[in-house]
């Protein structure tokens, strides 16, 4: 089986690859970036759902641009599958934290990867808000625009910060959101931040030492799953359904 993935790895351009995400992410946040502020046409608010014009329009800029440089079909949040999945295939979020930016909150991003199969082999994030830009693949380190970026050290959650959330369309019980808070109270500090892909790259930053969310979209969190893998961490990713929903929890590889 290892021998099988090196070979189908070796078929692969990683930097090709990307660069081209890298040029599709930084189109889309200067997309982005121009309609902050402007009154934006809202096509879905229902329940904790949310979609704007704006994720559909950034998400037709990523595919146009990647479709132009590159053969493997594509996943996106807002319009599906543009081609049968083959065993590569893009996944992207045209706007990771869309509540957060129609607030006017600066904590959103654009998220693409690569996928082999089932596994993110090449992550983009890019967080234009701080012209922050987020990247790694298989055969690669972490960084942020050029500086290599790892994963904390520390080992005990009684000093570390657990980052996660509550899907849009999850619904809990009295019973798992006790089981919930009592999962909380054996950390430092715990984050809700509104952005899986942001989160992601805040534990291959270093900034905290595990995220983990079920039920969350492959998309939100595909990107940021190869990022923290190269930046040293540990990636889980499990429970896939039928409409893209998985279980994920990286993590510093410490905790």
């Amino acid at each position: 089986m290892g021998l099988t993935l090196e070979i189908h790895f070796q078929m692969i351009d990683f930097n090709q690859s990307l660069q081209i995400a890298k040029s599709a992410a930084l189109l889309a946040g200067d997309f982005l970036l121009k309609a902050q502020g402007s009154d934006l046409k809202i096509l879905l608010n229902q329940d904790r759902d949310l979609k704007l014009q704006l994720d559909v329009d950034t998400e037709k800029i990523i595919k146009n641009y990647i479709s132009s440089h590159s053969n493997y079909s594509i996943l996106g949040e807002e319009t599906g599958l543009s081609d049968k999945l083959g065993e590569f295939f893009w996944v992207i979020d045209p706007l990771d934290g869309t509540s957060n930016f129609l607030r006017g909150i600066p904590i959103s991003c654009v998220s693409i990867a690569l996928m082999h199969e089932l596994e993110p082999v090449l992550g983009v994030i890019y967080d234009f808000n701080h012209q922050e830009l987020y990247f790694g693949h298989k055969e690669s380190k972490a960084y942020i625009n050029d500086q290599e970026i790892q994963v904390s050290s520390l080992s005990l959650k009684n000093e570390s910060t657990l980052v996660t959330g509550i899907p849009a369309k999850t619904d809990y019980s009295d019973d798992e959101f006790n089981q919930l808070i009592s999962t909380f109270q054996s950390w430092k500090k715990i984050r809700m931040i509104g952005s899986a892909a942001m989160a992601a790259v805040y534990v291959a930053a270093g900034k905290a030492e595990r995220y983990q969310e079920k039920g969350i979209f492959l998309w939100d969190i595909a990107a940021g799953a190869s990022i923290v893998s190269s930046a040293g961490g540990k990636v889980s990713i499990s429970n896939l359904q039928p409409d893209y929903r998985v279980d994920a929890m990286f993590s510093n590889n410490q905790i």
